[in-house]
């Protein structure tokens, strides 16, 4: 399953680095083709609620099979795409199975682990996408100046099918959840806990990426390094994600709440960091590492407390946890680029972010004042 998390975290983020060999090789301009992108974030938006609500009665192992094999169709149509019309229809396929293949995954890998083990298993699911940080979209960007983009998208179709086979061998097999209907699915999203920790991972990762956008410009404009160099720090980011997501499970398996609580607070700090580190290269290494730590270590505490919260609606709810993730990735964007516009100069990522992140950390203050008061009230009535 961390396979499978692998092949979409390539396949999402090592666009960024591919666009332009897709705008020369589709004869478009550079923000023409940034449009594959917004369609991928697109499909994973759509993808995730609608997916989830059709297979709710899916057997799991089925499902995930599924998926893979439709992350497989989706990057191989993306590698055959005749034009930039087509590599625009095949990159909003490849994004449908995104949000429902890493919710699925993260609820099938708790609900075969120990009680006090859960969070661990859903961060060893989401470490793929770390690991696609780390090496894998380092290694496609080569690949894409070497030989192609095309081919980049076709190695990733041959992983997730690797993914979907080994699936079928090694995972047992597993039912389908309990058939509660759409309309009660629906229902249990709407419920305040629910919407507030959606709401934390919307508002509160989109600091991170407000930072991780403009982080390349920042690099070699500020800091001061070669292009050459850049791959080698965002590889470091990979590393720190990875570290964070293990040390946020290791957290969250001995309390939920307070893991979120510790990694927004450490977040803000490591973000606005980001207006002072780039004049240095020291510095901003080991921040760009904190940076990711911290924003991943909040992954996998955010996708326990969904389960948590939607006990009836497991699957809906980590699925669009990864809707949340894409619509921070859209706002960060787009905030970063409102204060850079504005005059404010490359650094000026880092405060946006941390108040971004300040923000997520006022939603989840709503959340455990009103679990608080809900705890407070059901011990009342008990006496």
């Amino acid at each position: 399953m961390c396979l499978g998390a692998l092949s979409l975290g390539v396949s999402e983020f090592a666009a960024m680095g591919l666009l332009p060999q897709i705008a020369a090789d589709t004869g478009v301009s550079m923000p023409k083709a940034g449009l594959t992108i917004s369609a991928y974030a697109l499909g994973v938006v759509l993808g995730a609620p609608l997916l989830a609500l059709a297979f709710a009665r899916c057997p799991r192992r089925l499902l995930l099979v599924g998926l893979a094999l439709l992350i497989a169709f989706g990057n191989l149509a993306s590698a055959l795409a005749p034009n930039f019309l087509g590599a625009f229809a095949a990159r909003l396929v490849a994004g449908l199975p995104h949000g429902a293949y890493l919710g699925t995954a993260a609820m099938v890998a708790a609900s075969l682990a120990p009680p006090d083990r859960r969070a661990s298993a859903v961060a060893r699911v989401i470490l793929g996408l770390s690991i696609a940080n780390l090496i894998g979209v380092p290694l496609a960007t080569w690949i894409g100046q070497l030989a192609s983009w095309r081919a980049v998208f076709g190695i990733v179709a041959l992983i997730a099918l690797v993914t979907a086979a080994l699936i079928r061998l090694c995972l047992p097999v597993i039912g389908a959840g309990p058939g509660i209907g759409v309309r009660r699915e629906i229902r249990a999203m709407l419920r305040p806990q629910v919407l507030l920790a959606l709401g934390t991972a919307a508002i509160g990762f989109g600091g991170m990426f407000a930072i991780y956008s403009y982080i390349v410009p920042t690099l070699t404009e500020v800091t001061g390094i070669a292009k050459t160099t850049v791959p080698i720090l965002l590889a470091v980011f990979g590393l720190g994600m990875i570290a964070g997501n293990m040390a946020g499970g290791w957290l969250s398996d001995r309390g939920v709440m307070r893991a979120i609580g510790m990694m927004l607070a450490l977040s803000v700090v490591a973000q606005f960091g980001f207006l002072f580190t780039p004049f240095s290269l020291p510095l901003v290494t080991v921040n760009i590492f904190l940076i990711g730590a911290t924003s991943m270590g909040l992954g996998p505490a955010l996708q326990t407390r969904l389960l948590d919260v939607a006990p009836d609606a497991q699957m809906l709810a980590a699925s669009l946890n990864h809707s949340a993730f894409n619509l921070a990735n859209a706002l960060g964007a787009w905030l970063g680029g409102v204060v850079i516009a504005a005059g404010f100069g490359w650094t000026s990522t880092g405060a946006i972010g941390a108040v971004l992140t300040l923000a997520g950390s006022a939603v989840f203050a709503a959340s455990l004042v009103l679990e608080r008061s809900e705890t407070a009230a059901a011990t009342f009535e008990a006496c």
